[in-house]
């Protein structure tokens, strides 16, 4: 029984299967349009969520999750759904204990992180870079709003405007996001994004 945070992996669960319905809708063509990541196209934000997908199942099965990198080479046009399914099993297998949730891991942004803090990380990541591969795509589905609030919580309170964000960070300067702008619009001013027709 965990008590004491809010359980991210309900959460981090829907994200997985938002972000897999996502990638389900890219087509071959697709895979060289732009994103709001300038260094990613759509085959190269693919490739960094399932590579990093990968990375996370290694630090939940206790692993070194920094030794690897978070790219995923090779795969065909065609099987970006199969290879982030593939991961996406696994992952969720290595989050699934009470244990891990509190067990400290060392993660990209720092050591002996406890495991629901650094889930609730990674919940962020993977509901942003879904905004960013459904972004790039014009939007082909329904996004879910409380995943972008859950993300855009834990992004405040992992960079808050008090953090100053250097090279380290992976995101950019925070943006001004209109007031009347939804969650994930928020979320991606928050993280230094910018909607494709704005940026």
């Amino acid at each position: 029984m965990t008590t004491g945070f809010t359980d991210p992996r309900p959460v981090y669960t829907r994200a997985t299967e938002q972000a897999a319905a996502v990638i389900a809708a890219v087509r071959p063509e697709d895979l060289t349009r732009p994103t709001p990541c300038a260094e990613f196209d759509v085959r190269a934000l693919l490739g960094h969520v399932v590579g990093g997908t990968r990375r996370i199942a290694i630090v939940g099965e206790g692993g070194d999750g920094l030794a690897v990198a978070p790219v995923a080479e090779g795969v065909p046009d065609d099987g970006w759904p199969a290879a982030y399914d593939e991961v996406r099993i696994r992952v969720l297998k290595a989050w699934e204990s009470d244990e891990r949730m509190t067990t400290p891991v060392t993660v990209p942004w720092g050591e002996s992180i406890p495991g629901h803090a650094a889930l609730s990380g990674y919940v962020m990541e993977l509901v942003t870079h879904t905004w960013d591969l459904s972004e790039a795509l014009g939007h082909p589905l329904p996004l879910d709003e409380e995943l972008a609030g859950f993300a855009l919580a834990t992004a405040r309170r992992v960079l808050p405007d008090s953090r100053p964000r250097d090279e380290r960070t992976p995101f950019g300067a925070r943006r001004e996001a209109p007031e009347d702008t939804g969650p994930y619009e928020q979320l991606a001013a928050w993280l230094g994004r910018a909607p494709l027709s704005r940026a």
